[in-house]
């Protein structure tokens, strides 16, 4: 059965170019052009992943709003924002509200299938029986592959999938460097060097929620970042 694959998009010309590349990779593609007719349709049915713009007719954050909205519906669905807005504040808005990926209309659809298929198999990896340590303590951490959880202090941290496989491979080996390829690998999932930034800001944020001396997540400047904590 064919992937599915929703794009909320209220210019028709550019909706309808995404949809004829996605169809010829073999997917099944519904366009919608507005944010209430989004909703309406999740509501009955979620697809398999969603391509959402931000700013949606009239409604300037329409796509914010509806990235929400499926989030609460699905903590698993991937969802990637593609827009023209590419300011820092708009990306880490899109990834704070739970998107996967923030990508700009100027990638071409070769990088953008990349990441698309990238997804898709994150998606296909987590279905799959896998011999990786399930359960992993790093001093006041502790995270569970099986159940996709991270908590701080017994405390759990709202994480989105991306992020939580981020810091697992973080954890898994403190005092070790990450590169941001080695992230990605991680999460499979493609991103850019400033998205990966992002999603660093936003853990160590989600973090500090819960402990304001939280300083676990190291910058290696030049090379990646590494976890600092003993090993319990």
């Amino acid at each position: 059965m064919s992937r599915h694959i929703v794009i909320v998009e209220d210019e028709e010309a550019i909706a309808q170019n995404y949809c004829d590349a996605l169809r010829r990779q073999g997917y099944k593609v519904t366009h919608y052009r507005s944010r209430r007719e989004a909703s309406e349709a999740f509501a009955n049915r979620l697809p398999d992943l969603a391509i959402i713009d931000v700013g949606l007719g009239d409604e300037i954050e329409g796509g914010f709003e509806l990235c929400r909205d499926l989030r609460a519906r699905s903590p698993e669905l991937p969802i990637i924002f593609l827009t023209a807005r590419d300011s820092e504040f708009d990306v880490v808005s899109g990834l704070r509200l739970g998107a996967d990926d923030y990508l700009t209309k100027d990638i071409s659809q070769v990088h953008m299938m990349a990441r698309i298929t990238a997804l898709f198999r994150r998606v296909d990896n987590s279905q799959k029986p896998s011999n990786k340590e399930t359960e992993i303590v790093r001093g006041n951490l502790r995270i569970n592959m099986d159940r996709m959880t991270a908590h701080w202090n017994d405390k759990l941290v709202d994480l989105t999938v991306t992020e939580l496989w981020i810091v697992h491979s973080l954890a898994l080996n403190p005092g070790h460097v990450k590169n941001r390829q080695q992230l990605m690998d991680a999460a499979n999932v493609v991103l850019d060097d400033n998205t990966i930034t992002s999603h660093i800001k936003r853990v160590r944020k989600k973090f500090k929620e819960h402990d304001e001396s939280f300083d676990c997540i190291q910058t290696a400047y030049g090379m990646g970042y590494r976890w600092l904590t003993e090993t319990k």
